[in-house]
């Protein structure tokens, strides 16, 4: 089978500011540091692929390649159908504008054209249970609800490849059983997904295989549990040894 996204010998290294560097840099010399250095994998037609790592191990910078967000210094991405991502719940909301007006405007954003949207619109808003503040600018929402319009916004996009980070902590915890449910459904359709959560459990619940990045290198790539079980053993040695 062909691999639906090919990733060879990704690096992204970003100049450091003066203030990274204490305030000194030397004339005509730039400091630089890797966030990604010779990551490579290829990922299959149907896989849920969970990424894992501690807090600047490159996580990020990883999803933003994969989302066509910041260009590679180094390698090279190949994805073979529509490509759609969830990097930060709500992007892309204007806090004038309706509910039913930022359907509409998220939507786009994300990739989906409208008239998917139209077609899915009553879908949209009956799982976000926001039915009667459709027509009262977000500004007005609480952060809650803010969270639930805009998780069902991305939960109906349909690309061939889903790149989601931390979708899965939204609102209360009945709503996040939902949120799940809807995950579930999105996999059983056979979308390729690269989820990334700090919820180890969520990690293993949904994906098949996890890669682990550390300090900006691919670590690990095999079945969820065991990757995941490498990277918290990792961190309980580390703080066993404090």
């Amino acid at each position: 089978m062909r691999p639906i996204v090919q990733v060879r010998s990704l690096s992204k290294s970003y100049r450091l500011g003066r203030a990274a560097q204490g305030g000194r840099q030397r004339p005509g010399r730039d400091a630089f540091i890797w966030a990604l250095r010779e990551v490579s994998f290829e990922v299959l037609p149907g896989e849920v692929v969970g990424i894992v790592g501690r807090n600047g191990a490159g996580k990020s910078t990883l999803l933003k390649i994969l989302s066509r967000i910041v260009r590679p210094t180094e390698g090279e991405v190949d994805i073979y159908g529509r490509l759609g991502s969830l990097l930060e719940i709500g992007m892309g909301f204007h806090p004038d504008l309706t509910g039913r007006e930022n359907v509409y405007l998220n939507g786009a954003i994300i990739g989906m054209s409208r008239g998917e949207i139209r077609r899915k619109f009553d879908e949209i808003v009956a799982f976000s249970e926001l039915e009667e503040f459709l027509d009262t600018p977000v500004k007005h929402y609480s952060s809650g609800m803010y969270l639930r319009l805009a998780f069902s916004v991305a939960a109906h996009f349909e690309p061939e490849v889903l790149v989601l980070d931390e979708v899965l902590a939204v609102g209360d915890a009945a709503f996040q059983q939902k949120c799940y449910r809807k995950m579930q459904d999105v996999i059983q359709e056979g979308r390729t997904i690269f989820f990334v959560s700090h919820d180890p459990s969520s990690v293993t619940r949904l994906c098949g295989r996890a890669l682990l990045i550390e300090s900006g290198r691919l670590k690990d790539d095999g079945p969820a549990e065991t990757v995941v079980r490498r990277y918290l053993d990792g961190v309980n040695s580390e703080v066993s040894s404090v």
